[in-house]
């Protein structure tokens, strides 16, 4: 193998090439609050109907266990950050407010194709086995990317940069060859709570801590069935994620621009109409988000959370659209309907 720093050197330089706007390397075990975190989390409910998430506690919270013969991970961070205020939507209650990174292509498409070929021309430069990951498997990615020096962990437990902000993609190439650590990255939230006192549904208990029961992206992504009638009004118009503890950061003012076109969100995605979202059908659901993230929710989910959108709007104009829908054959879209003509009337 080459010598270690001149091959760290010179991925890191691969990697900038390839579009990423950082790449930092850690070890798997270099976590090991991880476990202790992440057991709380799951005991205390906080993890809500994502199962998943207790039933792979040991891999999520080893990264050594999930490949025990990997002594370095290349934790790269890629930028996604938007070129519109994200949040000016929400003052037009008529239309939707999808997350920026769901306003074109799958991100998981995107960064793991760009880890792939980073991992390829690592193997090629020094040998040695390479696996990659984003988002997709039970990684600790902020936390990795935190022992990494990418950024730290903030408040809204995402992880924010002084060189980036917080509008990131996360990715990894765990490898068996033995890289060069960097140090972690200290905290630099300082006394801001700006991300904290933005959220809609006080999704955070404590700094640091997030109860994804009460988290926008969370009841509107992974929730399955209706949601609590208490938490329908304070999703406002967001359909699809929620931005607001991101844009609320004020270390964006230091964001990257999005190095990749295919992240800038489509015209017909950054404040589509409601009326015109709640009447789409299975097939033209499927059709408008080919190539989406928010095609994994599937039409029921997302029609659902477009007529809690529509009950909040207070435009009678749109009445006759949800008394379409209350004998929807889903029936958390026929409830989602009959609350929101309530609300309407």
């Amino acid at each position: 193998m080459k010598n270690g720093s001149e091959l760290k050197d010179r991925l890191v330089e691969q990697a900038l090439s390839e579009g990423f706007v950082s790449c930092r390397v850690c070890r798997p075990w270099d976590v090991p609050e991880v476990p202790r975190r992440l057991a709380a989390f799951v005991a205390s409910g906080f993890h809500g109907q994502m199962g998943w998430m207790a039933e792979r506690m040991h891999w999520r919270g080893d990264p050594a266990a999930l490949w025990p013969e990997a002594r370095s991970v290349v934790m790269l961070a890629e930028s996604y950050t938007p070129e519109h205020d994200p949040l000016e939507v929400l003052d037009y209650p008529d239309r939707a407010a999808i997350s920026v990174y769901a306003q074109n292509k799958d991100y998981h498409d995107l960064v793991k194709k760009r880890l792939k070929r980073l991992a390829r021309w690592l193997i090629a430069e020094a040998g040695g086995e390479v696996k990659v990951f984003v988002d997709t498997a039970p990684v600790p990615e902020k936390a990795l990317g935190h022992a990494a020096g990418l950024g730290w962990q903030g408040k809204h437990t995402n992880l924010v940069s002084r060189d980036w902000g917080n509008w990131a993609f996360l990715g990894s190439v765990f490898t068996t060859l033995d890289l060069p650590a960097d140090m972690a990255e200290v905290d630099h939230c300082g006394s801001c709570r700006a991300c904290l006192d933005v959220c809609p549904t006080d999704a955070f208990p404590a700094p640091y801590q997030l109860d994804a029961r009460r988290c926008i992206s969370y009841l509107t992504i992974e929730h399955k069935g209706p949601v609590d009638e208490e938490l329908r009004g304070k999703l406002g118009n967001r359909i699809y994620g929620c931005d607001d503890c991101l844009a609320a950061c004020p270390w964006n003012k230091f964001a990257v621009k999005a190095s990749d076109m295919r992240y800038a969100a489509r015209e017909d995605l950054i404040a589509p109409r409601l009326s015109e979202l709640a009447v789409l059908d299975d097939a033209g659901f499927r059709a408008k988000f080919s190539g989406s993230p928010i095609k994994r929710i599937g039409r029921d989910r997302f029609v659902r959370n477009v007529l809690y959108a529509i009950g909040n709007s207070g435009k009678r104009g749109l009445l006759p659209v949800a008394q379409g829908l209350t004998e929807d054959g889903d029936p958390a879209v026929a409830d989602a309907a009959r609350w929101a003509v309530e609300q309407l009337e």
